[in-house]
């Protein structure tokens, strides 16, 4: 990072803050008026699991900041009174007060949400599109792995996914088109783990999911979008405190997580460590797990600063680092093939939140984040040896106004980023036999870049930059029964190509409160930007002369360069309350896009080069059914289904395969991230005392795999004994169906409401069951499912 960027960012802490939570503030009195000091107060939601518990000072005050928008039930409980309750919408980052009067009682009654609350509290009435989230309590007590792809687990809990290798989920029949908005930064790269490095479920205390209607708000890549608040120190009540947990289980894994957090004054401070190593850094290419070490780093902090009473400061970083080898095939492990990649990110955002009177607020964010990948070739490298650099800047600068009048919630701002890239990559081929001229799959382009006949390497080096510009406006709206959600977005892409595009982003719900049912249907034009990683090279002429004559005849030219994807996605739903003890919701969209974007994996390597498929038609259904505490057991059940079919011609990529090439230029297909049903479980028990136990149990069908010819699979030592896995005599052919589950048992110790020590003990894969995510994919390759592993952590409060 340049001296001049950190010169900028350190004057805009002074000025730039943004928010996207909600603050509750209120005041607690007794029938004369008096206040009411030491009341136990808690703010609670069934649907995620969020607790928040505060307790009012000497003037009968209390506070809860960094809560997710949502509506939520305030409790308050107090000795010598009835306790008392109420519904309070926080929708938005106006903050919200309230005034609790407390009538006198002859005993302390404590509140359990009734048949009827309950009714209410499980249904989100203003959701007008696929919503869902999880609080820090269930995300903590998730079976997940040991390793660095904990909150891709998360967020594959919800509807809507399907599970890939390393990490990567597919939003509703998209490659990997997500946002993550991490207290108001944007990030639209790709967080899986052979691509960079993963944020840390340690530091989330609250994720929300979007995937229909998604707000006009968020932009770029919005398949799927996750807002993630993190843990912040105010509230706390504490000038210094933390844990460290440390962690191990198979595959030699160990990691260690250490957090900080307080508050002195108007200054609330949050900092995290994570550290982890593993044998099994990515997923396996084969049934051996050869060549697959890996460690990774990564640290957070964030500082929250109440400037006065109508203005708030916030400055947060967060920067990683994963070091690791790529796994080999058995004849790449005898070859002495040893490649490695460097992964390497950094981010720093900053901002303001001005309160103009009690009904309005502005708010600003000013960002940096800066990423660098690193290909590392080794002498036995087959069947082609490469190496990359490649590094990625993104500044980006947001401001938003938000104002609440009467049935209306305003939110309208505008975004603006700027995108240098560079890129470094050169490749050759070793393996004699890879791209022989006597066989029928022979390419002559690949010919001067045959090391093993004579030939150079190829070489790519350039760079570039971009902008991209968006303005946004939305209104939502309550009407009785009724919620309107009116938004619009406009976004312009100055980069390899230049575009641009009116988004209405539409919806509407309907609540029976009779029936506990609330109906919704929206519509939503998005405009996805192409991905960044290997965007230069994808989109150049150099790579488009590796390309048979045949696709460059189809396309016209030699080169054309990658569009954004132009989606229109229709989408209707409900939500209906079950006997006021549980809640489902269900939805079916139908979409469309052209300039389609996916990606194809160069080897296995983890090198991924953008490619773009004329179009693709997604049709969906999900299901949630979401269950809360009944006689300390509760859980959720997601399924999921779509179709997804891709019409060529398609531009971009870097395939050196012939079968690859003849396969994305024939008619319409099945993309490879299609499945017919997913389903996932989640059960959680929590035992009178101190003790807990959850558990996972996930069913995929089986992702659309290359159809290779069986009997060429027998006669290759390197995939030979994957054929159980997988069903090629069948169109199109698929990853067997495969059923994992994840179990984990805890034990928490604490006292007079402070926590000293906890323990959990889990098992991936409980069956060993062996299975494949994908195989000789020209996506994303071949990977296997974690075999079972052990695992346990120890965490220590301080």
């Amino acid at each position: 990072m340049t001296p001049q960027i950190c010169t900028l960012l350190l004057l805009m802490s002074a000025m730039l803050a943004a928010q996207t939570t909600a603050t509750l503030k209120g005041r607690l009195l007794d029938p004369n008026g008096g206040a009411v000091a030491g009341a136990d107060v808690r703010l609670e939601n069934l649907l995620t699991s969020y607790r928040a518990e505060a307790r009012s000072d000497g003037n009968g005050e209390f506070r809860f900041t960094n809560v997710p928008f949502r509506d939520y039930l305030l409790i308050v409980e107090k000795s010598g009174f009835e306790a008392a309750r109420r519904t309070v919408p926080l929708r938005n980052n106006v903050a919200q007060e309230v005034e609790v009067r407390l009538n006198v009682g002859a005993v302390r009654e404590r509140i359990n949400v009734s048949a009827v609350e309950a009714t209410a509290e499980l249904l989100d009435v203003a959701q007008t599109g696929t919503r869902t989230a999880l609080s820090l309590s269930a995300i903590e007590r998730m079976p997940v792995a040991i390793g660095t792809r904990g909150l891709e687990t998360v967020i594959a809990s919800f509807p809507g996914f399907a599970v890939n290798a390393n990490g990567a989920i597919h939003p509703r029949g998209a490659h990997n088109q997500m946002t993550y908005v991490i207290d108001g930064l944007p990030i639209n790269d790709q967080l899986t783990g052979s691509f960079a490095s993963s944020l840390e479920p340690n530091i989330v205390q609250s994720i929300e999911l979007f995937t229909g209607n998604v707000p006009a708000e968020y932009g770029s890549k919005v398949s799927g979008v996750a807002s993630i608040t993190t843990k912040t120190g105010v509230g706390t009540g504490r000038r210094f405190g933390g844990s460290t947990e440390v962690s191990a289980a198979g595959f030699d894994a160990l990691g260690n997580v250490t957090q900080v957090a307080g508050e002195s004054g108007r200054l609330g401070y949050f900092g995290s460590v994570f550290t982890v190593k593993s044998n099994r850094f990515l997923d396996q290419v084969s049934l051996d797990n050869l060549q697959n070490g890996g460690n990774s780093e990564r640290g957070y902090a964030r500082l929250d600063y109440q400037i006065s009473d109508r203005d708030v400061l916030r400055f947060q970083s967060m920067a990683g680092r994963s070091s690791f080898q790529l796994a080999n095939l058995r004849s790449q492990h005898a070859s002495g093939q040893d490649q490695r990649q460097l992964l390497q990110d950094a981010a720093f955002w900053t901002g303001w939140v001005r309160t103009l009177s009690p009904s309005a607020t502005f708010d600003m964010v000013a960002a940096y984040r800066t990423s660098i990948a690193q290909l590392f070739s080794s002498p036995g490298d087959t069947p082609v040896t490469a190496d990359q650099a490649r590094h990625l800047s993104t500044s980006t600068v947001a401001a938003n106004l938000n104002v609440v009048r009467g049935a209306h919630t305003v939110r309208g701002g505008v975004i603006w980023q700027h995108i240098p890239l560079s890129e470094d990559f050169s490749f050759g081929i070793t393996d004699p036999s890879y791209n022989d001229p006597e066989s029928e799959d022979f390419r002559e382009s690949l010919l001067p870049f045959d090391l093993s006949r004579g030939g150079g390497r190829f070489y790519f080096s350039e760079k570039n930059r971009g902008n991209f510009y968006g303005v946004h406006l939305q209104d939502t709206i309550k009407a009785g029964r009724f919620t309107f959600a009116l938004g619009a977005r406009y976004d312009a892409y100055r980069f390899l190509v230049n575009g641009y595009q009116f988004q209405p982003r539409l919806g509407l719900s309907y609540f029976l409160r009779e029936s506990g049912t609330v109906l919704r249907a929206s519509y939503n034009r998005n405009y996805q930007t192409p991905p960044n990683e290997n965007l230069l090279l994808s989109s150049s002429e150099q790579a488009a002369v590796l390309a048979p004559q045949s696709v460059r005849e189809a396309l016209g030219r030699v080169a054309v360069r990658i569009r954004p994807e132009r989606q229109d996605v229709f989408e209707v739903g409900l939500q209906q309350s079950l006997f006021s003890r549980a809640s489902v919701n269900l939805s079916y969209y139908h979409k469309r896009s052209t300039d389609q974007q996916d990606n194809d994996n160069f080897l296995n390597t983890g090198v991924i080069f953008p490619l773009t498929l004329s179009r693709i038609r997604v049709n969906g259904a999900e299901a949630r059914l979401t269950i809360p505490t009944i006689r300390r057991v509760s859980g959720s059940l997601s399924m999921t289904h779509y179709r997804a079919i891709s019409t060529p011609p398609f531009t971009g990529g870097l395939f050196l395969s012939q079968g690859a090439v003849d396969l994305l230029a024939a008619g319409p297909f099945v993309i490879d991230h299609d499945q017919t049903f997913g389903m996932q479980a989640n059960i959680f028990y929590t035992a009178p005392k101190w003790i807990w136990a959850s558990t996972t149990i996930r069913h995929d069908s089986g992702l659309v795999v290359n159809p290779s010819d069986p009997a060429e699979v027998a006669n290759d030592p390197d995939f030979s004994d994957l054929l159980p896995y997988v069903r090629l005599n069948q169109t199109p052919a698929r990853a067997d169906a495969r059923t994992i589950t994840d179990v984990a048992i805890g034990f928490a110790r604490s006292s007079e409401g402070r926590r000293h020590w906890d323990a959990q003990f889990q098992v991936t894969n409980l069956f060993d069951r062996t299975a494949v995510y994908n195989f000789q994919s020209i996506f994303v390759g071949t990977r296997l499912v974690q075999p079972r592993t052990l695992g346990v952590k120890l965490r220590w409060y301080f």
